[in-house]
C-alpha cells in the first residue's frame, strides 16, 4: 500500500465550536493514538485528506508531516456527515515501519460465475495480521465460470506474503449457489409466512383474481342447486 503524504497542523483548540471553525476552513480535525503516548490532535487539509483516504481504502496509511516530523498513521475510524457526506473527523493509530498490525480487509468479488448461479458474499471482510506498510486494499476473489455448489473458504484466499490470516480457515467467504426462480422464491416466502402466522396482504391483481374465482365458484354452486331443484 502506497503512503500518502499529508501536512498536518497541531491543534490546540477543542470542542464543537472549534471543530466547526476548522470545517468551515475546509479542514478536518483528527487525532492520533498509540504507542503509549498521549493523543496528538491535528488539523488536516480537507481535499487532500479526502482524496488520500479514498485512494487508500478502509485501512489508508498516511505519512503525516507534523512540525517537521513524520508520523506514519493508520486510519481506524472516519466520521462522515450523513447528509452532506463530508468527512467530519478522523481517528488514526500511530505505527512504525515494519510493525505488524491487525486489520479487517474488504473482500472484493470479481468475474461472472457459471450460468443460473447466484454469488453470495458470506463474509465481506477478513482479518489479517500484516506489516503496516503491506496492508492490501482488498482481497480479490475470482468466481469466473464457477459452478453452483462452489464454496470459497478463508484458507483458499490469496493473502499477501508475510500476512497471517486470523479468521478460522474454515470460515465461508463466498458461496456460489443455484439461482432460484421467482416462482420458487415466492413459494418459499409464502410458506415461511404461513409458518410464522403472517397474513400476507394481497396485491390489487391478486385480489381481482380471488374475487373472480369466488364469483365463478358461486355461479357453479348456484347452477348445481338449480339442477337439484329441477330433478325434484
Amino acid at each position: 500500500m502506497a503512503n500518502e503524504k499529508i501536512t498536518a497542523e497541531p491543534r490546540t483548540e477543542f470542542g464543537k465550536g472549534a471543530a466547526r471553525r476548522i470545517r468551515r476552513a475546509d479542514k478536518i480535525p483528527a487525532v492520533i493514538y498509540g504507542h503509549g503516548n498521549d493523543p496528538v490532535h491535528v488539523t488536516l487539509p480537507g481535499h487532500a485528506t479526502m482524496m488520500a483516504l479514498k485512494h487508500g481504502g478502509a485501512n489508508a496509511l498516511l505519512d503525516l508531516q507534523i512540525d517537521g516530523q513524520t508520523q506514519l498513521a493508520l486510519t481506524k475510524a472516519i466520521q462522515v456527515d450523513p447528509i452532506r457526506r463530508v468527512i467530519e473527523h478522523v481517528d488514526f493509530v500511530a505505527v512504525r515501519r515494519g510493525e505488524k498490525v491487525t486489520v479487517d480487509v474488504p473482500v472484493t468479488v470479481e468475474g461472472e460465475a457459471g450460468p443460473e448461479t447466484l454469488v453470495v458474499t458470506e463474509n465481506a471482510t477478513v482479518q489479517l495480521e500484516v506489516a503496516a506498510t503491506d496492508i492490501p486494499e482488498a482481497i480479490v476473489v475470482s468466481v469466473e465460470g464457477l459452478p453452483a455448489g462452489t464454496q470459497i473458504l478463508a484458507s483458499q484466499l490469496d493473502v499477501p506474503a508475510g500476512a497471517e490470516l486470523l479468521d478460522d480457515p474454515e470460515t465461508l467467504i463466498v458461496n456460489v449457489t443455484e439461482q432460484i426462480s421467482a416462482e420458487a422464491l415466492e413459494a418459499e416466502l409464502e410458506e415461511a409466512e404461513a409458518e410464522a402466522g403472517i397474513e400476507r396482504e394481497l396485491s390489487d391483481e391478486e385480489e381481482a383474481e380471488q374475487a373472480e374465482a369466488e364469483a365463478a365458484e358461486g355461479d357453479a354452486e348456484g347452477e348445481s342447486a338449480e339442477g337439484d331443484s329441477t330433478e325434484e
